[in-house]
């Protein structure tokens, strides 16, 4: 039997949930929804991802299409369940099972910043690269790898789980106490290069109590103790890339996540990590993901093709 001209993804985030069809041949979007990620559990976000199923294949006309689906988390190749997921409601279900029985289809589940570096990987901000290190800097803060355009989960199912190490401290962290993160780990880079780690920071500063794009809006307008806010998330940034860089020197480093529209980004982290780098040369580019907030359910629809 031929392959479907579509492919169907889930992009489950802790914020929005969104479905989206693709066409195979060149990944064209053919259809696109987005609710919000429901608090109230998890049969409620099983049944929010099936509605969208079903309403996804009754506008175009087919069903029963292979789902892939992003989270923020992974899939324990011991237990077979979800582990390390900010949305702490997926932890400890077999999401894949449940998802296959609740809609009588075959489910792969990947973790979505490893669905993010394959979609850019393909045909984004990485193409053409044999190696890309994409990490999301959003509501959670996370990463994934790609090689040769498929997605590395390891052994463990963790590679490129980057979010979960632990921060380095930069000038001025030592007039505040260290932060202890949801996961249990300490101080961990989601703590402080997420968003709401951002805010946060902000705030222990002695800032008004702002989200991340009011600080950022503040830096532009001149605001000095946001202008000092962001100088102290570049640093940070630019340290926590640096690790990744000497331990697996990517082709290129992709950013996707709220933060990662925040021009500046672009260069002063490259200039700020040379010190932290062992090379006597650093020439790693750091770019936008191309397809913006839709690279993880484009990744997620590219897990069948």
């Amino acid at each position: 039997m031929s392959a479907s001209p579509f492919l169907l993804g889930i992009d489950l985030g802790g914020t929005k949930t969104e479905v989206a069809v693709l066409a195979r041949d060149d990944g064209r979007f053919l259809l696109r929804e987005r609710i919000a990620t429901p608090r109230d559990g998890y049969r409620a976000i099983l049944e929010a991802i099936a509605a969208l199923v079903r309403s996804a294949e009754a506008t175009l006309a087919v069903a029963g299409l292979p789902l892939g689906i992003g989270i923020p988390g992974c899939l324990s190749p011991a237990s077979g369940c979800v582990k390390g997921a900010n949305s702490t409601a997926l932890n400890g279900h077999p999401l894949d099972h449940d998802l296959q029985q609740l809609l009588q289809r075959p489910v792969r589940v990947d973790n979505d910043a490893n669905c993010l570096a394959a979609s850019e990987a393909v045909d984004g901000a990485g193409a053409g690269e044999r190696v890309v290190f994409a990490a999301i800097l959003g509501t959670g803060t996370g990463a994934g790898i790609a090689i040769d355009g498929r997605a590395w989960a390891g052994r463990q199912g963790v590679a490129g789980e980057w979010g979960h190490n632990p921060a380095p401290r930069v000038p001025g962290d030592e007039q505040v106490p260290r932060l202890f993160c949801w996961c249990g780990s300490g101080e961990c880079h989601e703590t402080l290069l997420s968003g709401p780690g951002l805010a946060a920071d902000h705030a222990r500063h002695g800032g008004a109590p702002l989200d991340a794009p009011a600080i950022v809006a503040a830096a532009g307008a001149g605001d000095a103790a946001a202008a000092a806010t962001l100088t102290r998330y570049h640093e940070r940034l630019a340290r926590a890339l640096a690790q990744v860089i000497n331990i697996l020197d990517p082709s290129v480093i992709v950013l996707g996540g709220g933060m990662s529209n925040v021009d500046a980004i672009y260069d002063e982290v490259p200039q700020r990590w040379v010190p932290h780098v062992f090379s006597d040369r650093v020439t790693t580019p750091l770019r936008r993901a191309v397809h913006g907030d839709s690279s993880g359910v484009r990744g997620a629809a590219w897990l069948w093709r």
